[in-house]
């Protein structure tokens, strides 16, 4: 038995309802995969206060907060946790940026328990989640997740590319309840502990599971401009449900090997395989009724090259039965063209169109065809130049667009 059928089947004796089968209490207004744990802090953050700064897709009237420990070495006291609304929006949808810096909107600053305790561990390999919160947030807002960890703790777990400025306050006191930005003067490019935060009254969840293009990295920093977002921003905008849009993107990842195979460690942040961490990145999300996979590309252009394109087919059809036993729609997405990346060559593009013409075929109606929205007509094994970030593998801002508006929406 593979290890995501393993996986799948340990999680179907816990009996997870259906999430197709009626409008969940809970979705996911923001989420993070992840990824490893942060390298040369094997003591942890003793006495740090980490405001995690984050961006809702969508709102409801209580939340809940998920913390994680997966890539710890050992348990982590979380001491205190809050959230709240920031007095600043962030990166917003309409293309204007009101930057975060710490401080809370005056009068949202909510204490988070966890099993009705506000000081509690969370084991080394495990995620935890918070009891309700009642504080109602709007999507299109950045929200604001303080953790206060006054003991050593073993490794951090983190997810590496935010995209976002956080801030952190190094102690020893604790800052998680101030309201003021004035003890958080140090920022980072990380999200360290928070992976989700869900909301109820939203109509369920769409999951984006995919590797550094889905994690935004050459998008516009601190602007919430991933394909992600404007994904998100059409959701809104349109006449089909409000659906929260979970990132379950890590960058480098591959569909088939851990991150340094063979040789995986927790410090490698390009994470386990697609087919690994599925059931806590995806099945695991509070209200997912869809997926949207979008994978593939580092299998072909990574060492190992995968160039046997029905190598990477049977790990996405493998990920999407899985996905159709627990009652989840898919989106397969095409792979986007790479030529001009260093490790391109006419092997590799072959199995990328050999990949994409089963994307295609399988799926259906219920394609993102990123690769037709995002190639240059003239040369279809390049992107577009007003897409490319520069490097000819990932897009710019308006790459991402184009890619947000070729998802199906009526198929989520």
């Amino acid at each position: 038995m593979s290890r995501l059928l393993a996986a799948a089947a340990a999680l179907s004796v816990l009996a997870l309802p259906s999430p197709a089968s009626a409008a969940p209490n809970w979705s996911t207004a923001w989420a993070t995969a992840p990824a490893a744990a942060v390298g040369g802090v094997e003591q942890g953050y003793a006495g740090f206060t980490i405001r995690n700064v984050v961006h809702t897709t969508t709102g409801g009237n209580k939340v809940r907060i998920h913390l994680s420990n997966r890539y710890g070495t050992r348990p982590v006291l979380f001491g205190h946790v809050t959230v709240a609304v920031s007095a600043h929006a962030g990166g917003r949808w309409d293309g204007t940026v009101d930057r975060s810096d710490g401080a809370a909107a005056p009068g949202t600053m909510r204490e988070v328990l966890f099993n009705g305790r506000s000081s509690f561990t969370v084991p080394a390999g495990a995620d935890a989640v918070s009891d309700p919160v009642t504080l109602r947030v709007a999507a299109d807002r950045d929200l604001l997740v303080s953790v206060w960890t006054p003991q050593p703790s073993g490794t951090v777990t983190y997810h590496p590319a935010a995209m976002q400025d956080s801030v952190f306050s190094r102690g020893p006191a604790d800052h998680a309840a101030d309201v003021s930005a004035a003890a958080f003067g140090e920022r980072t490019q990380v999200w360290h502990y928070v992976s989700a935060v869900d909301v109820t009254g939203a109509p369920g969840t769409v999951v984006a599971l995919g590797d550094s293009i889905t994690d935004g990295v050459t998008s516009t920093f601190n602007a919430n401009r991933r394909w992600t977002d404007y994904l998100a921003a059409r959701l809104v905008a349109g006449p089909q449900p409000d659906y929260g849009v979970a990132n379950s993107g890590i960058s480098g990842n591959r569909v088939l090997l851990d991150c340094g195979y063979p040789n995986y460690t927790i410090y490698q942040s390009c994470g386990q395989s697609a087919q690994t961490r599925l059931p806590q990145d995806v099945l695991l999300r509070a209200g997912v009724r869809s997926v949207i996979i979008f994978e593939g590309v580092n299998d072909i252009q990574q060492d190992p090259h995968q160039t046997d394109p029905e190598q990477i087919i049977a790990g996405l059809a493998q990920i999407t039965s899985v996905l159709a036993d627990h009652d989840i729609k898919v989106v397969g997405a095409t792979i986007m063209p790479f030529r001009g990346w260093g490790s391109w060559t006419p092997e590799l593009e072959q199995t990328r169109v050999a990949v994409n013409d089963w994307i295609r075929s399988t799926f259906g109606a219920s394609v993102a065809d990123f690769d037709a929205a995002t190639r240059d007509p003239s040369d279809p094994t390049r992107m577009l130049p007003a897409y490319d970030s520069g490097d000819h593998l990932h897009p710019n801002d308006a790459g991402d667009l184009a890619m947000a508006r070729a998802v199906p929406l009526g198929r989520l």
